[in-house]
């Protein structure tokens, strides 16, 4: 019994309990739906500002939501701010990502305003 429940915790802790929550914006570089079996949808955001070899300035993250993957999915090449979740470990029909994304805050560059000003 004691083997089961800690099994059942442990599973619990590595794959539902959300780590932390937050934000990250930056330009939308890629986002589509891929898998052999399970299709998720998988991104990748590129952060501004200077970034040493240290730490890379990709956040790649999954989407469990149509509402927001189709948000996603017509706002390619444009600046984001979004709202994630992180868990400790992926599972296979939430995304390859540890880090889901929930919700878009704001898309920049819409209505026709460019973010690239011709000269």
């Amino acid at each position: 019994m004691i083997l089961v429940l800690s099994l059942a915790g442990f599973i619990y802790w590595k794959f539902y309990f959300v780590f932390a929550t937050g934000t990250k914006a930056g330009v939308l570089n890629t986002f589509q739906k891929k898998g052999f079996v399970l299709k998720t949808y998988e991104g990748k955001l590129i952060q501004s500002g200077f970034q040493a070899n240290v730490q890379s300035n990709e956040f790649e993250f999954s989407v469990t939501e149509e509402k927001v993957a189709k948000v996603l999915l017509e706002n390619s090449g444009r600046e984001v701010q979004l709202h994630y979740s992180r868990y400790l470990g992926s599972l296979p029909w939430r995304g390859m990502q540890s880090y889901i994304v929930d919700s878009v805050y704001e898309v920049r560059g819409v209505n026709g305003e460019s973010i690239i000003k011709p000269k």
